[in-house]
């Protein structure tokens, strides 16, 4: 072994300087398997999953509703499963020691109020004391939101194929606990779903039509 480890170094040292360098940043670079930009996104990417779990903690105690305290409970435990193999995987640049999951909301019904009702205007709290499951959700569901996005823009920079697959599987994780608050909000009157008349709705529901035939490309 000490042999082989030398007839590396002799071959090495026949080498000019600036070739050794190349080689051994070339050598870096494999073991490293990243790329900068995909460095960058997942350090931002896990500090914004971070924030959510954090939002999830601090507004807790303010949360009365059991049905939303349900909904908060099951995504954080969801969320901080994934982050922890997320990291994992983003450490190690290997599949994790788990599978991802997907998450199951526990809202069978999917029954949408649409239409708008009289409420009082909204406006910007003045006290902390004023944080109702109105104003939790709505902040909640925008993180999530934002998440989703963020998620989907990351997973297109990442070079890593595993990590990548990871990320991207997420997507719709984040797409549907954003859907099972948006569903708690509009049930409760915080999400109000506007509507168009219907000759208006019709008529954008059938604006467009499939395409028929193979077009008529000119051949050079």
């Amino acid at each position: 072994m000490q042999n082989q480890n030398l007839g590396q170094q002799n071959q090495m040292g026949n080498q000019p300087i600036g070739m050794q360098n190349q080689q051994m940043n070339q050598n870096q670079n494999q073991n490293m398997n990243r790329g900068g930009h995909e460095l960058l996104d997942m350090h931002e990417l896990l500090s914004c999953t971070i924030g959510i779990l954090d939002q999830m903690v601090m507004f807790k105690p303010m949360v009365q509703d059991q049905e939303f305290l349900s909904i908060m409970d099951r995504q954080y435990n969801f969320i901080s499963s994934q982050y922890n193999l997320t990291v994992e995987c983003f450490t190690t640049g290997s599949k994790p020691s788990q599978d991802t999951s997907k998450y199951m909301m526990k809202e069978s019904a999917n029954q949408i109020k649409y239409g708008l009702t009289s409420s009082q205007p909204d406006k910007p709290i003045q006290s902390s004391n004023q944080m109702k499951e109105a104003q939790i959700s709505g902040l909640l569901v925008g993180a999530l939101k934002s998440a989703a996005t963020h998620m989907t823009m990351t997973a297109n920079e990442v070079t890593n194929p595993v990590l990548r697959r990871v990320v991207a599987s997420q997507v719709e994780n984040y797409i549907e606990m954003a859907y099972e608050v948006f569903l708690y909000q509009n049930k409760h009157g915080y999400y109000q779903v506007a509507q168009l008349d219907n000759s208006d709705g019709q008529q954008m529901l059938h604006a467009y039509a499939p395409t028929t035939g193979q077009p008529q490309i000119p051949i050079q």
